[in-house]
C-alpha cells in the first residue's frame, strides 16, 4: 500500500464502477479498516452491513430516497451502481456514533484508494433510513437493536477517473496563537 499521504492526495469520490465484483479479500480489507477505526471510549459500536450492489433492499432505499426528494428516475442510483455497498449503523443512544462512523468510513475509503479501488461516501439516504420506514429498513438491513443508519460506502473497481477536489487553504484555515 502507498504512503498514506499519497493515498489521501489521490482519493476522490468515484461515481462510476466496473461490473467486476470485489473479491472477498478486498471486502475484508475494507471491513478491517473500518473495524480498526478508533471509537469514543473504545465503545466499538459501529456495525457494518455488507450488500451486493444488486441486493433488492438497495432498490427500496433508492425508491424511498427519490420519493422523499420528489425525484423521478435519476440517471444513477445513490451508490452509482457499485458492486458493493457497506452500510454503517450505530447505537442511537451513544453521543459519538456519528463521529465514530465518519472515522470508520474514511478509513475504509482510504483503504479502497490504497488498493486501487474506487469508493463513494454516502449520506444522501439519511432521510430515507430515518423516516417513516426507519424500522422496516433497520430490520431488512439487520441492524442490531437500537441501532440506526449513520453513513454508507460504495466500493468497486473504477470505471471513471476524477481528479481530487481542490481547496483554498486561506479561506478554510484559521490559525490562532
Amino acid at each position: 500500500m502507498d504512503k498514506i499521504s499519497n493515498v489521501i492526495k489521490r482519493r476522490s469520490s468515484t461515481r462510476g464502477y466496473a461490473k467486476e465484483p470485489l473479491t472477498n479479500e478486498e471486502i475484508e480489507a475494507l471491513l478491517q479498516a473500518g473495524l480498526m477505526a478508533p471509537t469514543a471510549t473504545n465503545k466499538q459500536e459501529i456495525h457494518f452491513t455488507v450488500l451486493d450492489g444488486n441486493h433488492p433492499v438497495l432498490a427500496e432505499i433508492e425508491d424511498e430516497k427519490n420519493r422523499l426528494r420528489g425525484l423521478n428516475s435519476p440517471e444513477h442510483n445513490f451508490y452509482y451502481e457499485a458492486p458493493t455497498v457497506i452500510i454503517l449503523s450505530a447505537d442511537s443512544a451513544f453521543r459519538w456514533s456519528q463521529v465514530d462512523a465518519g472515522i470508520a468510513v474514511e478509513n475504509m475509503s482510504l483503504t479502497a484508494e490504497g488498493l486501487g479501488l474506487g469508493s463513494l461516501i454516502i449520506g444522501c439516504v439519511y432521510d430515507a433510513l430515518h423516516g417513516e420506514k426507519k424500522e422496516y429498513f433497520s430490520k431488512k438491513l439487520q441492524f442490531p437493536p437500537n441501532y440506526e443508519f449513520e453513513i454508507a460506502l460504495a466500493a468497486g473497481h473504477k470505471a471513471v477517473e476524477k481528479e481530487p477536489h481542490t481547496f483554498e487553504k486561506g479561506k478554510q484555515v484559521t490559525y490562532l496563537k
